[in-house]
């Protein structure tokens, strides 16, 4: 594989056109960008705000982001991710559950706002990614539809020291996808071909990653 060739894009207000590049996209690369999927560029600007305010927040309010699966609440830098931290709700696509983790961070009236428009957003892109991968594997129906789809914001504490290091250990994600709102500025993520070399995926305004995790591998 060329080693400069970036990772595909899909547009998803060009289907069905585009069934076929999304199949080979999902078997050759388990993971591609998609632009024109309707969540409007000022929500994912606000959402990163929030993202970086509740971040910012004293540990114990952050440690009031309690699990309610193992690994859905806060994750404080450790010995094995010194540089991550996180917090995360375990379905965004439950309006209760949304709202627990904003009262959990006493988030403000704007910033619950933002995070339930975002949400319900995303939410919805799942639903039509997970459902265009399935067609265009000549399946039907909705395979996402009753999935919870965690909800996880991150931090990375780099210092001009750390720049170059791993900002998380080598992992695959488990579940079906993941959806990433990177950043726009900063590159540094890498995934990798089927050859094991690693790839790097530039920042590209405006779109989301999608990873295609473990359940997906294996269906």
């Amino acid at each position: 594989m060329d080693k400069t060739q970036s990772i595909p894009t899909i547009d998803l207000s060009d289907f069905p056109a585009q069934y076929e590049k999304l199949r080979r996209s999902s078997e050759e690369w388990g993971c591609f960008r998609v632009v024109n999927h309707n969540i409007p560029f000022e929500l994912m600007q606000e959402m990163k705000q929030v993202v970086r305010s509740l971040l910012d927040l004293p540990i114990q309010i952050k440690q009031n982001n309690v699990d309610v699966i193992a690994g859905s609440g806060y994750w404080a830098p450790s010995p094995k991710n010194p540089l991550y931290e996180a917090l995360g709700l375990y379905d965004m696509a439950s309006s209760q559950a949304v709202h627990t983790f904003c009262s959990q961070l006493d988030a403000s009236p704007s910033q619950r706002d933002t995070v339930a428009k975002y949400a319900k957003a995303i939410h919805e892109v799942i639903m039509d990614i997970g459902g265009k991968i399935a067609e265009s594997m000549g399946l039907k129906g909705d395979y996402c539809k009753e999935w919870p789809c965690q909800f996880r914001i991150n931090k990375y504490h780099f210092t001009p020291q750390s720049v170059g290091s791993a900002g998380v250990q080598l992992h695959t994600d488990s579940g079906f996808l993941t959806i990433l709102q990177d950043d726009e500025n900063v590159g540094g993520l890498e995934v990798m071909d089927k050859s094991g070399e690693f790839v790097a995926v530039d920042p590209l305004p405006g779109s989301l990653l999608v990873n295609l995790g473990d359940m997906a591998t294996v269906s």
